[in-house]
């Protein structure tokens, strides 16, 4: 099939069943672009519409987001999950604020040099924003590209995701290409999905060497397997005589980054010597302690296994809480605060207790 009639059957395609009214191609900027490809990588449109629509509520544009404080961010992006595209994403802005007075780049190079955005993201970017002509590779358009072309291998591998993008720029029109980059993707997105395609209603099935050869499955080749790690911790929520719970602010960068979260403790320590840990490391005395049932949290890296321990008591030493990266949380009252999923969970626990609905 000649390139220029693969982008015309998608063109012609997506403006009859394509998704036309999603939020962020509404009022289409930079800014909304933007923030919406950063929500979007590795998360599906459904979940992350609301998280969307939020966002663009409380930071309309990019001086909003620029000015805002990291842990409002963070609070909106709780449950979104990978909170270093959050973190990124602020920090941009505020690059952006500063070396370009607010205003969004305009080069394919500018706009990879700021923060998470890498060589697609950008182009997506600038393609449906600025109608400039780019081509893109997103987790779609691989999948699109691979069968279509039957290209053997983990798009993950250098050789094989250099070749999809030798694919990507020779179909990528030199007219229309805004309104290409938004079908190809949805083609992907609705049609050419990972399970269960749905190749009779592919507007290019009939050159797809994939569903010529009946191998569609085949492609793309999978991620190399490999056995995650499991690592354990315990989570302590310490609670005090007002049922509020202590939390710390971890880090801003690496585990949960710049978010709040509940002080951890070895597994390996017993309730006796938990009670002795957490008078020498935390100054925080014991009246009584529970030990809730355990979950698993996992990431993309390792699983991490959480036994929860609740604990009555108080701080002896009260400097601990004048610091600036430690509060008592309300639940009932809940602060805006940017918290580690497993961590909201077990807050909303907390709070069950509290009010004997725990089930």
């Amino acid at each position: 099939m000649p390139e220029d009639e693969f982008s015309s059957r998608l063109l012609e395609w997506h403006q009859r069943h394509g998704r036309h009214d999603l939020p962020w191609q509404q009022e289409i900027n930079p800014y909304r672009v933007w923030v919406s490809e950063i929500m979007l990588q590795q998360t599906q449109v459904a979940t992350v519409i609301p998280y969307y629509e939020r966002f663009m509520q409380q930071f309309p544009d990019l001086l909003t987001l620029a000015n805002a404080k990291l842990d409002t961010v963070l609070h909106l992006w709780t449950g979104l999950g990978y909170y270093a595209r959050a973190r990124n994403l602020h920090r941009a802005a505020r690059l952006v604020r500063d070396k370009y007075a607010g205003h969004f780049p305009q080069t394919l190079e500018q706009v990879m040099a700021l923060p998470g955005i890498g060589r697609s993201t950008a182009a997506a970017i600038l393609t449906i924003s600025q109608h400039q002509h780019h081509a893109i590779l997103d987790g779609n358009v691989k999948r699109v590209l691979s069968r279509f072309y039957a290209v053997a291998g983990w798009p993950g591998h250098k050789q094989v995701e250099t070749r999809l993008w030798q694919y990507a720029e020779a179909l990528t029109p030199a007219t229309h290409t805004a309104q290409y980059t938004q079908a190809i993707m949805d083609l992907g997105a609705t049609l050419c999905t990972r399970g269960k395609p749905r190749c009779p209603d592919c507007p290019v099935a009939d050159a797809c060497q994939a569903h010529l050869t009946n191998s569609v499955a085949m492609y793309p080749g999978k991620k190399p397997k490999k056995t995650l790690p499991v690592r354990a911790t315990l989570m302590l929520l310490l609670s005090n005589e007002h049922d509020e719970v202590f939390l710390q602010q971890r880090p801003p960068t690496g585990l949960w980054g710049g978010l709040w979260s509940l002080p951890e403790a070895d597994c390996a320590l017993r309730k006796a010597s938990l009670k002795k840990w957490c008078c020498a490391q935390l100054q925080f005395a014991l009246h009584d302690m529970q030990i809730w049932p355990g979950l698993r949290h996992s990431f993309s890296h390792f699983h991490l296994d959480i036994t929860p321990v609740h604990i009555r008591g108080e701080f002896r030493d009260r400097a601990i809480m004048d610091s600036a990266d430690t509060l008592w949380y309300n639940t009932r009252q809940p602060e805006a605060l940017g918290l580690a999923t497993p961590v909201k969970n077990l807050l909303a626990i907390f709070q069950k207790n509290l009010t004997g609905d725990r089930t």
